[in-house]
């Protein structure tokens, strides 16, 4: 058999509204969510839905109208062949990243010719921990996980604290931080260039019609150091992470396209980029968040590339100390960093932030002629994915 490549062929996504009631897409069930962006994909690529062997799907919180196995609920929700099966994938907030990773490595061991990958979160109907149950220390953890790390309290915020602390980031840093997420994305608002990626959604408007969203709703304009400076730090007393410099809670889903060159090229298809390197990272569950970092480094050993082959960072700004601390470890060009903004300013779906930035990755690859991307992201219980893409 010849080398199979795994190459993404087209990547769409929803605009990402605030996960809250009265959200722009609060009035649209994740799972219809999910469909309305399936069906968009296979719009856009002309995909007869029956020749996808599978539909891997990211979400967190599995639970309520996330349970049942989203991924496959999705599938049938938007009218494709019940012969389509679907899958849920929970790496926490990598899930739909890990969805790539799967659906990559599905087509290159020629278990799959075609698939779906992509998540979803409804944080405005499933709010964040809703699955979680049990006693203060129990939780999902475990009285033996408890026990292994001396009954710590896991708790992002916290661990976001820990790091801003560990690399000497200042409150104002991280605000400024958090100021230029909201710039950029703005600015790419106005620009137009999210317009070739996101899928306009239809809501209900509450008078018995419907209304489209089309815009990233979590962006805020006019900001500044000082009001910024006048949040609270929840986390820690006389802290330094607040509610300005976090990831905003969110509503959103994406999906990517993802085959081997040689069947895109049977189908007519020009795929966008290769997945060139897909790797995983563990660091300790309490710090947690710093798993990007090693993570890139194993990405980079593995592709043989330098943080100077890469064109484009797209790091999950789950705060301002995760995407900032990261920077500054691995020598990154601060300003090849999240050129679009990153989920302080367009919102942090969960389940479908790994899909969401690759999506946003890859088209500003295509539309900057930029040969390599690098994708990462931390997740609950200390893990992180990183991905290389290529041009093509």
């Amino acid at each position: 058999m010849l080398p199979r490549d795994a190459v993404i062929v087209d990547a769409v996504r929803t605009p990402i509204g605030k996960g809250k009631p009265g959200g722009a897409l609060s009035g649209v069930h994740p799972v219809d969510l999910s469909a309305h962006v399936l069906n968009a994909l296979a719009r856009r690529t002309g995909l007869d839905p029956a020749l996808v062997d599978d539909v891997i799907w990211g979400c967190v919180s599995q639970v309520g109208e996330q349970a049942g196995c989203v991924g496959r609920y999705s599938v049938l929700a938007a009218g494709w062949p019940e012969s389509v099966p679907g899958l849920t994938v929970d790496r926490q907030c990598g899930s739909s990243q890990q969805a790539v990773h799967q659906a990559a490595a599905g087509v290159i061991a020629g278990q799959y010719d075609i698939a779906v990958a992509g998540g979803v979160e409804a944080m405005s109907r499933v709010p964040m921990g809703a699955a979680r149950v049990g006693n203060e220390y129990g939780r999902p953890f475990g009285p033996l996980v408890a026990e292994r790390y001396d009954h710590v309290r896991f708790h992002q915020g916290v661990g976001a604290e820990m790091i801003a602390e560990e690399f000497g980031l200042s409150r104002t840093e991280l605000d400024q931080h958090a100021l230029d997420s909201h710039a950029k994305a703005a600015r790419a608002i106005d620009e137009g260039r999210f317009a070739g990626q996101i899928t306009p959604v239809p809501v209900p408007d509450g008078d018995g019609g419907e209304r489209i969203v089309d815009t990233d709703e979590g962006v805020r304009r006019g900001g500044s150091l000082a009001k910024l400076a006048g949040l609270s730090t929840p986390f820690k007393e006389d802290g330094v992470i607040s509610a300005g410099n976090a990831s905003q809670i969110s509503d959103g889903s994406a999906a990517l396209l993802i085959t081997t060159g040689e069947i895109a090229r049977q189908h007519g298809w020009t795929p966008m980029a290769r997945i060139h390197t897909a790797v995983l990272a563990g660091v300790d569950p309490v710090t947690m968040l710093k798993g990007p970092i090693p993570a890139t480094e194993k990405a980079l050993k593995r592709s043989g590339l330098s943080i100077g082959d890469i064109g484009a960072f797209e790091i999950n700004e789950a705060f301002a100390s995760v995407s900032l601390g990261w920077q500054r470890t691995v020598g990154a060009d601060h300003d090849r960093l999240n050129v679009n903004g990153g989920a302080i300013a367009l919102g942090h779906p969960l389940g479908g932030s790994g899909a969401r930035l690759m999506t946003t990755l890859v088209h500003h690859m295509r539309d900057n002629g930029i040969r390599y991307g690098l994708q990462a992201m931390c997740e609950g219980g200390g893990m992180a994915n990183a991905t290389v893409l290529e041009l093509l």
